[in-house]
């Protein structure tokens, strides 16, 4: 098992989050029960940035990459938003005609609800217009993960672009705060559409990736939680090789459930 001084180690070359002491870096082994209820492997971060706490489950898989899925139509968006390829977030891409399994992804859709609906045709045509030089440049800049493209409409799905749950948190929390290279408006939008939960006691900001292709099926949900404008950033990673797990289903519950039991949802954070 790894102590949690090197286990901070480890973030810290992940996220440079400077305010954390290595003693603040908490793994919690009782949030094994929501992975196991559902009969899933995977890991869960959570990030207090106004307390400088860190709380991990599987401190193990938070360090091993994957293939981002859907997750990066974060960067995506900020890259065509920053480079005039996605004008707005109203911009309409018309539908190609193809017909695909999900039915919402069947129509002309406007960038805001393709963000929503992690329409991959989408951001796939973005992709293609955006250009893998201009794309390589902004993956090396950020260092986004492994920064690897193979073909330019799939690589964020065919495992060659891989990045750790860590390297997540870190680039959603740079997001949050203004720190990546791009202007603030464009952030900022990018920012809003992330935005799924709104009430008077928190606000709920995330994006979610789904791989269904591989043996393994792969789930993820990343972004943060904002209570008093005090936000948290989490990670969820899962993984199962079961075909009749309701992936979309399960992440969320774990994301709740954990979140929950942390004390969230009540305004109180």
């Amino acid at each position: 098992m790894l102590t949690k001084r090197f286990g901070w180690m480890l973030f810290a070359i992940g996220l440079s989050l400077a305010a954390c002491a290595p003693n603040n870096v908490k793994e919690e082994k009782d949030w094994e029960k929501y992975f196991a209820q559902h009969k899933v492997e995977g890991t869960f971060m959570l990030f207090n940035n106004s307390q400088g706490e860190f709380k991990v489950y599987n401190l193990e898989r938070a360090k091993k990459r994957f293939q981002p899925a859907s997750t990066f139509k974060i960067f995506s968006s900020l890259v065509g938003i920053h480079t005039g390829v996605i004008k707005d977030t109203g911009m309409v891409i018309p539908w190609d005609s193809v017909t695909r399994q999900f039915p919402a992804w069947n129509q002309d859709l406007t960038m805001a609800q393709a963000f929503r609906l992690s329409a991959v045709p989408y951001f796939q045509e973005v992709a293609r217009r955006i250009g893998q030089p201009t794309m390589q440049l902004w993956l090396d800049s950020i260092k986004y993960g492994n920064m690897k493209i193979s073909r330019l409409d799939t690589f964020w799905l065919d495992n060659s672009l891989l990045i750790s749950p860590d390297e997540e948190l870190g680039f959603v929390k740079k997001l949050y705060f203004d720190q990546l290279p791009f202007a603030k408006t464009t952030m900022k939008t990018v920012r809003d559409v992330m935005l799924m939960e709104k009430t008077a006691k928190y606000e709920l900001s995330y994006k979610t990736g789904w791989d269904f292709n591989d043996v393994k099926k792969l789930g993820w949900v990343v972004g943060w939680i904002e209570e008093n404008r005090h936000p948290t950033f989490f990670v969820l990673n899962i993984e199962t090789e079961d075909p009749a797990i309701d992936i979309p289903k399960v992440r969320m519950e774990i994301l709740r459930n954990i979140l929950t039991d942390a004390g969230y949802f009540k305004g109180e954070m």
